[in-house]
């Protein structure tokens, strides 16, 4: 194994490890999160008047899909939060009645415009009325002249109704008229109320999707679910602690107010015991109001005190229907991180199984008994098969199985198709040079006019190692040539390593003027023919093998000899039946036979071997 592939492979087995540890984790049973631990995002504003968050978180939660173990929470929360608005309405309204806002100097001055223009409207709703009982009783010329005048107390009526309608609203914006702003504040809440009655908790059931993707979604979606509710339940305690504190604000003003009313109280009651029984004092009008006063403020204090209590007892249980509705979220997402992290182990695993692949593959091959090419042949298509069905498979554990998505693949693989469509032909090629009359590694071969030995053999490539024309000396010129694999399809190539391995060589001899040419060129055809008998008879038949049953008789593998004069001399050509991987020895023996003949030797041809 190559160092990078030990490095990479020691990274996928801490990862394999972690992961599973994780998978161990997450399988536990969920522990209740820290209080403390709330997103950044919470926030905790002023509260108004009347606060209607509580409400408007509650609704917000309850239409957010949630699954049946979620169902109960959303809706305790929606009642929870529908009681504390009802008793923070009522509260608003008994302390704008208990604590009427000290009028400004513009109020007052508005309030006075508004006193005067309610009198002048009385006093014309009083003329109208006269008018109209006299305009109905009286007859002739009195009739018109009351006519008359009830059409211009009805103008005047009119007139001062607008004066007051506008006081009160310029009374309302200076805050003036407090209980009108409560009015309007429970007609909403009445709205508010109606809407929640009507609004129902967005369950849905549970749809597991398969795909690491969809994990991560579903993730997603409850995180943001969960910092939602951390928010909600610490607007709620911080709710519970403000409302804690006014109460305590109260019973101090209602504690200090009773020692201050009994020590008032305590002369007058003396004087009341001392004397001689006759002349016992009463109390004033003005002490008799006071202390009724003061007692009313107390009644008060003690309501707002059992308001406060009841809105924060609301409250806490509010918060604590948060804190176990949270529960729950964490409970799904660890149930989420576990599947994911299941997924993740079988990636790992797959990408470990491919780092091993190679070397198992290698050891596994070295058994068999199999040739060089076999061999290669072999690992390269079970190299390639096992690293497609690694990525479809890995592919499917993040994207989980398909569904619903034909329409997509299809438009997605025709235009793939004409995007890709060389390397879709090259891809098909090495198919169809993995066959049997395909070529190998080592193989000797022509492809479009280039010769050469196949050293690369991939999936969308083949590389040759260029050795020239076969009629030249056929030794490696260096130079890598890169084909893709189209030519398997659309174009042609020519295997001189399988069978079929046959080409045809020439022998050219030039015998000079002056010598009887004849014996030399018997003695060279000779030679030839004992040279390559057995492979034009293995030719023969191999070309009669590949016909068929069509005729091969005017076919003939026995060399042909070519004799015409040249200048200095005659020419004579021999072509012969080779192999391929033969030729150069073979050309070789007969240069240097010929060359004998032509220096007078009279020795034999050397044996063929």
């Amino acid at each position: 194994m190559k160092p990078v592939q030990k490095i990479l492979a020691v990274v996928l087995a801490v990862l394999l490890a972690a992961s599973i540890f994780g998978l161990l984790r997450t399988g536990q049973t969920a522990e209740t999160p820290p209080a403390g631990s709330v997103g950044s995002g919470a926030r905790t504003a002023q509260a108004p008047l009347v606060d209607q968050s509580p409400l408007l978180t509650a609704q917000r939660l309850a239409k957010m899909p949630a699954s049946p173990e979620e169902q109960p929470f959303a809706q305790e929360a929606l009642r929870l939060a529908d009681l504390q608005m009802d008793l923070a309405y009522a509260a608003a309204e008994r302390d704008a009645e208990d604590h009427p806002p000290v009028l400004s100097a513009q109020a007052k001055e508005i309030q006075a415009r508004l006193k005067t223009a309610e009198d002048s409207l009385d006093a014309d709703n009083a003329l109208v009325a006269r008018l109209t009982a006299d305009d109905a009783k009286a007859t002739g010329a009195r009739k018109d002249a009351l006519h008359d005048q009830l059409v211009l107390a009805t103008a005047h009526q009119e007139e001062h109704q607008d004066e007051v309608d506008d006081a009160k609203g310029d009374l309302e914006r200076a805050g003036g008229d407090p209980k009108s702003r409560i009015e309007a504040m429970m007609q909403e809440h009445k709205a508010s109320s109606e809407a929640t009655d009507a609004l129902r908790v967005n369950v849905t059931g549970t749809v597991d999707q398969a795909g690491l993707i969809h994990r991560f979604q579903q993730w997603m979606t409850l995180h943001q679910k969960q910092l939602v509710l951390w928010q909600a339940k610490q607007a709620a305690e911080s709710a519970a602690a403000s409302l804690s504190a006014r109460h305590n604000e109260v019973e101090a003003e209602l504690n200090a107010g009773k020692n201050s009313s009994a020590q008032a109280s305590g002369p007058a009651n003396t004087s009341q015991g001392t004397g001689n029984g006759a002349g016992q004092s009463k109390l004033s009008h003005d002490d008799a109001a006071a202390l009724v006063k003061a007692a009313k403020r107390r009644s008060g204090q003690q309501k707002a005190m059992a308001s406060f209590d009841k809105r924060m007892d609301d409250q806490k249980q509010l918060a604590d229907n948060y804190g176990k509705w949270i529960q729950v979220i964490a409970g799904n997402q660890k149930a989420v991180v576990h599947r994911a992290l299941i997924g993740l182990i079988v990636i790992l695993g797959i990408l470990l199984i491919g780092v091993f692949f190679d070397t198992w593959l290698e050891i596994l091959l070295g058994k068999t008994a199999l040739d060089r090419r076999q061999v290669e042949t072999l690992r390269t298509v079970t190299r390639v098969s096992i690293q497609i069905l690694a990525v479809l498979l890995i592919l499917l554990v993040i994207l989980g199985p398909p569904s619903q998505l034909g329409t997509f693949l299809g438009l997605a693989g025709a235009g793939l198709t004409v995007a890709l469509k060389d390397f879709i032909v090259g891809f098909l090629g090495w198919f169809v040079l993995m066959r049997k009359n395909g070529i190998r590694l080592g193989d000797w071969v022509e492809i479009n006019g280039v010769t050469g030995e196949v050293v690369e053999l991939g999936m969308f490539h083949t590389v040759l190692l260029e050795t020239g024309n076969w009629t030249d000396s056929g030794h490696p010129t260096g130079r890598r040539v890169t084909f893709t694999n189209s030519f398997a399809i659309e174009g042609h190539y020519f295997n001189f390593s399988t069978t079929g391995q046959w080409l045809w060589d020439e022998l050219t001899v030039v015998l000079p003027t002056g010598k009887d040419p004849y014996p030399i060129v018997e003695a060279i055809r000779k030679q030839v023919e004992e040279e390559t008998r057995e492979s034009g008879q293995q030719a023969e038949q191999e070309w009669r093998r590949a016909a068929g049953s069509r005729d091969m008789s005017g076919f003939s593998a026995l060399p042909a000899i070519s004799v015409k004069p040249v200048l200095g001399g005659v020419e004579v050509a021999v072509r012969y039946i080779t192999k391929a991987n033969e030729r150069f020895a073979l050309r070789s023996k007969l240069n240097q036979a010929a060359v004998q003949l032509l220096g007078g030797k009279e020795e034999t041809w050397p044996e063929r071997k």
